[in-house]
């Protein structure tokens, strides 16, 4: 039920305790009036400075010096661990500030020409009562120009990827403020090494792996500071949100079985992108989550695809439209034309817009349940099609939300709160022309994922 449809009594009840709505409706509130105040504490002028900053180093490459303490990716890492530990001072120490380290061997004729040392910075904002549940924001610390190799000559990366690293780092500001209050765990990453081959993050992928994390989102900020696109177009109220359409890691069962249940663009990521353009609509005016059927762009890739080969849900954050003059460009004028990746080329404005996207969504699925799994579903030569789940164990828990739309509908259409039970039935609506999925609902309102059905239940 949208807060649209509320009583003018009950809207303002909701929006200062959400208790009260659901004792007398049944449901949880719409919207969590949280999320405004998160996005009001997204600051621009800061995102600015900290663009300004990581832009100064000179040069962020990977394989750039690292004793320097003003140039260089070393300088580049050392001030987003130092910025991270004061936002963490500033929070009586909510943040685990560390360093992720791993040495990529060097190979003739590649990116990595020499024996590197990868270093990423992670800000850990531990959860609660469920702290193995894990979201992630990531931005990316290294920089190129023309010469993907070369490592000496200015590389300022103001838009790619200082945007998004500053991103991260101001979402850390922000949700810090709210630290003890989520039963998730938050990450705010900077990754390294993504220009030479998605280095930091295959390394953060393989640990979170091989340690077992529930990752449930990873967000991948990469540009988002451009609203000049090279094709003369000018928006600021639009980005993109890349996602691939099922996991590579799924079983040749679950391929076979898609044939007759469907759900060819209804993976874990597509559905972490329908989340994060529903958090979009729900709070931010005047902008549109333009969602993209592609892992990345056509021919090209980020730090969320490692998380995707290990089969964790990630989708990529971007402006919409790109200028490639300013992308992985040696700083000159060539007929009168002006390249290069400077701090001219970026909006802060846009750049704490979708920051703000961020943070509404990393809040959102960390005060959140966790989604229901066992999602499955039963109803062929029936006029009624039947959802059943596993109980999810959640303090905060209120129910479940139940979702439908047409099999060629790219977002979700219909829901319906059903409360705390683990099986509906769709009364006279046929399988065969629907699409499902279930979420978990909090008390406060928040939503888990969707999660579409994968398991064959009679």
């Amino acid at each position: 039920m949208s807060t649209r449809a509320l009583p003018l009594a009950l809207l303002i009840a909701s929006l200062a305790a959400p208790a009260a709505v659901l004792a007398q409706t049944g449901e949880p509130p719409g919207r969590d009036p949280r999320m405004y105040d998160l996005l009001g504490a997204v600051s621009r002028d800061r995102i600015e400075a900290d663009i300004r900053r990581l832009a100064g180093f000179g040069t962020r490459h990977t394989l750039s010096e690292t004793e320097s303490e003003t140039r260089g990716i070393g300088a580049a890492r050392r001030w987003i661990h130092a910025e991270f530990t004061l936002i963490s001072d500033a929070c009586g120490g909510c943040l685990e500030v560390s360093y992720q380290r791993t040495v990529v061997p060097g190979r003739e004729g590649t990116r990595i020409p020499v024996d590197t040392e990868v270093v990423n910075v992670l800000a850990t904002l531990r959860g609660g009562s469920e702290p193995n549940r894990i979201v992630i924001m990531s931005g990316d610390i290294d920089s190129r120009i023309s010469d993907a190799n070369n490592f000496t000559d200015d590389s300022p990366g103001a838009n790619d990827n200082a945007s998004g690293m500053a991103g991260a780092i101001e979402a850390a500001r922000v949700l810090s403020r709210y630290a003890g209050s989520f039963p998730a765990t938050i990450i705010l990453a900077g990754l390294s090494g993504e220009e030479q081959g998605l280095y930091g993050g295959r390394h953060l992928a393989s640990v979170a792996r091989d340690e077992g994390w529930a990752i449930e989102a990873v967000l991948n900020n990469d540009m988002i500071g451009n609203i000049e696109g090279v094709d003369g177009v000018i928006r600021n109220d639009v980005f993109r949100v890349f996602s691939e359409p099922t996991p590579v890691t799924e079983t040749e069962e679950a391929r076979r079985r898609r044939r007759t249940t469907g759900g060819e663009v209804d993976g874990v990521s597509r559905q972490l992108a329908r989340y994060v353009a529903r958090m979009t609509d729900l709070y931010i005016p005047n902008l549109e989550a333009k969602m993209i059927y592609r892992l990345d762009r056509f021919g090209r890739g980020g730090h969320h695809r490692p998380f995707n080969d290990a089969g964790f849900p990630g989708v990529r954050i971007m402006e919409t439209h790109e200028n490639y003059r300013r992308q992985h460009q040696d700083i000159r004028v060539e007929d009168g034309i002006e390249y290069g990746d400077v701090i001219e080329g970026v909006n802060f404005d846009y750049a704490a817009k979708l920051t703000g996207v961020n943070v509404i969504t990393l809040a959102g699925l960390a005060w959140a349940p966790a989604p229901p799994a066992g999602v499955g579903i039963a109803g062929a030569v029936r006029a009624s099609a039947v959802l059943s789940w596993d109980s999810v164990a959640s303090g905060n828990l209120a129910g479940y939300r139940v979702y439908w739309r047409d099999t060629t509908a790219p977002q979700w259409e219909h829901s319906r709160f059903v409360g705390d039970v683990t099986e509906y039935t769709f009364e006279n609506l046929v399988i065969d022309n629907y699409l499902f999925g279930v979420a978990s609902v909090g008390t406060d309102g928040n939503e888990s994922v969707v999660v579409f059905p994968t398991a064959r239940r009679r």
